[in-house]
């Protein structure tokens, strides 16, 4: 099929990461930013919580969308960092983003990226995750202080960017290292075939 044929994407995300790796892609899209609820339940686990949450984001634009034809498929992604059984999320300042990277320095974590698709057209949904695991090397505490002085954790769950200066910090990634950017693109191409948009010819 002809891409200037297939069906687009709506990107439910306001990240640039996101919008980044989706561009990789070379499949057309756009963003419509999400304005969904993102709190969860504490004893909710990890898979549950980015699944839940992804599927939010983009339920909250199909909603916009509703009574208007799309001929689309809505992406929504929800990616979080846990360690010891916690999910550490953005960080609320520098101190909590310093203690984030203090309790992480020299361990290994697990990142979860939960993906969800729904057809613009009739509602039909997907949801699915992936989880990655790192291990991040020993970090002084004046390392720490000056990564979070960079400004570069602020906005990143777990308090690092694997993309970024923060790569730096990382010693190994053993699973799919989009994942842990925040959108684990083998696993987003496999949904969007289900949905008849191709990244690849399939035969």
């Amino acid at each position: 099929m002809d891409k200037t044929q297939q069906r687009r994407i709506i990107l439910a995300s306001t990240s640039p990461r996101r919008k980044e790796l989706i561009a990789s892609l070379h499949l057309a899209f756009e963003v419509i930013p999400s304005h969904a609820d993102e709190d969860t339940p504490p004893e909710w686990t990890p898979e549950q919580t980015v699944q839940e949450l992804a599927m939010r984001k983009a339920l909250a634009v199909y909603r916009e969308l509703e009574g208007r034809e799309q001929d689309a498929v809505i992406v929504g992604s929800d990616t979080v960092v846990v360690l010891d059984g916690d999910i550490l999320g953005k960080p609320v300042d520098e101190a909590d983003a310093e203690h984030m990277l203090s309790r992480l320095q020299g361990r290994v974590h697990r990142v979860f990226t939960g993906v969800a698709c729904i057809d613009a057209s009739n509602g039909q949904s997907m949801v699915q995750y992936r989880q990655t695991e790192v291990t991040m090397k020993e970090l002084s505490d004046a390392t720490i202080r000056a990564y979070v002085q960079t400004g570069e954790p602020s906005d990143k769950a777990g308090s690092y960017a694997i993309q970024g200066i923060g790569a730096s910090l990382i010693d190994r990634v053993e699973g799919c290292y989009f994942n842990v950017v925040g959108l684990p693109l083998s696993l987003l191409s496999d949904m969007l075939d289900g949905f008849g948009i191709h990244v690849l010819p399939r035969t």
